[in-house]
């Protein structure tokens, strides 16, 4: 096989540019502090029930809304228990998880300055249309979930 054939393997590395390290450090430093903060806050006995207020939704309808337990989810997350963070409210466990990814890959390209190419590849198939239409589909599967629970208890 000729050297040239080996050059689009989807593990080869692309150099990340500068500021493009910077862009990545950033969101791995915000997804760090963000989870830290969650976390000694609910140490020292901030009670976020106050700081957020009771569901309307739920207080008006009786039943749960497509957020209901995000809250007491991300706080299980940001404990590690990630387990009963699913158990909550699957679509915010799974949307921590994807953050929690998402940062520990932009933290080793941030310190690395490369990146695999099939990130980047990834990358450009990705259309805004698609993510959100992801999104929408966690949210309405967790609300499913948490409606099926609310209707059975």
């Amino acid at each position: 096989m000729q050297t040239d054939q080996h050059r689009n393997r989807p593990w080869d590395s692309i150099p990340a540019a500068p500021r493009q390290r910077l862009r990545l450090a950033w969101f791995f430093l915000g997804i760090l502090v963000l989870f830290l903060s969650l976390y000694l806050s609910q140490g020292l006995g901030v009670d976020f029930g106050i700081l957020f207020g009771p569901c309307g939704f739920k207080q008006r309808y009786g039943l749960p809304c497509p957020t209901c337990g995000m809250t007491t989810s991300v706080l299980a997350f940001s404990r590690g228990e990630v387990l009963r963070s699913f158990s909550i409210q699957p679509a915010a466990g799974l949307l921590c998880s994807v953050l929690v990814v998402g940062a520990v890959l932009s933290g080793i390209v941030a310190s690395l300055g490369k990146y695999p190419r099939f990130i980047g590849q990834v990358l450009a198939r990705l259309r805004i249309l698609y993510i959100l239409i992801g999104l929408g589909l966690i949210v309405a599967v967790g609300w499913a979930v948490t409606y099926l629970r609310a209707v059975r208890d």
